[in-house]
């Protein structure tokens, strides 16, 4: 097992079977007691996150290679999550992972010194996976670029992931258990107003999580959006959602508009598809 701060983690923890694991406030210091003249080791970390946190992070300034999530760039991150989509090239593949916060995009290179025999063969569809890489932005879409993916044996690591991706949220945006406050790279205090799995209004009230999404209402969204948000909130359908073409019909729009305000929803984790992958329910 590995540890950092008062944080002890399992073998199947972030760290990929290494010892280069995740970090929390009082992991924000120059390493190798140097004051400067080299680069800060929390700035190549490793770190459990969310796919709402990759989807909603912001970079650090226009054109700057890392994201910042909680005050804190980020550069090496890690997710857990069900493979949703595949699509091989013969130089890439590329995975849709899902995680009930939001989905994206993570893409794979292949090894052209691999003879077809040693070829790693494409994961299963609903594989849980874990994915190690960094957060990548292109034609104004963000993917995640793996270095390493690899299966999840034991359901026990969603849950870890989850309660670790809590721990280090908390830790910056809140401080570490012992009690002090949560600071970013340049030791300034981080409020906690950006939320892991729902959004949360100024008085933290969930706008998910038991309120039928009721609070979504104000989020930004176009207008088609807006009009699926409000078909799906007002249709007495519970936990099995409404099929994609009975949105087309009752709203009237074209199979295209619906499709691209469907994935507007779920890609800002509003909605999820249940059933099969037609079929949409707000997120509760």
């Amino acid at each position: 097992m590995a540890s950092y701060g008062t944080y002890t983690k399992p073998g199947y923890s972030a760290d990929g079977g290494g010892n280069a694991g995740g970090f929390v406030s009082g992991s924000q210091q120059n390493s190798q007691g140097g004051q400067g003249g080299g680069r800060n080791y929390s700035e190549d970390s490793l770190r459990p996150l969310t796919i709402k946190q990759l989807v909603e992070t912001e970079e650090a300034y226009p054109g700057a290679p890392d994201f910042v999530i909680d005050g804190v760039a980020i550069t090496q991150i890690t997710l857990v999550g069900q493979v949703r989509a595949v699509n091989a090239q013969p130089t890439n593949v590329t995975y849709r992972i899902e995680d009930g916060t939001g989905s994206i995009d993570v893409k794979k290179w292949i090894d052209a010194d691999k003879s077809e025999d040693e070829a790693e063969a494409p994961l299963a569809l609903d594989q849980y996976v874990r994915v190690f890489g960094r957060l990548k932005l292109f034609n104004q879409k963000r993917f995640v670029a793996a270095h390493f993916v690899r299966t999840v044996d034991d359901y026990n690591e969603v849950s870890y992931h989850a309660l670790e991706c809590a721990y280090v949220h908390l830790a910056l945006t809140r401080g570490a258990p012992d009690g002090r406050g949560g600071a970013n790279a340049n030791g300034s205090h981080v409020k906690g107003e950006d939320g892991m799995f729902v959004d949360q209004d100024g008085s933290g009230a969930s706008y998910g999580v038991g309120g039928g999404g009721g609070g979504m209402a104000g989020r930004n969204m176009s207008p088609n959006a807006q009009k699926i948000f409000n078909l799906l909130r007002n249709m007495s359908t519970g936990s099995e959602g409404v099929d994609i073409n009975v949105m087309k019909s009752e709203l009237r729009l074209s199979l295209d508009a619906t499709m691209a305000a469907v994935q507007e929803l779920v890609d800002t984790s509003v909605i999820y598809s249940t059933t099969d992958d037609n079929t949409f329910a707000l997120l509760e």
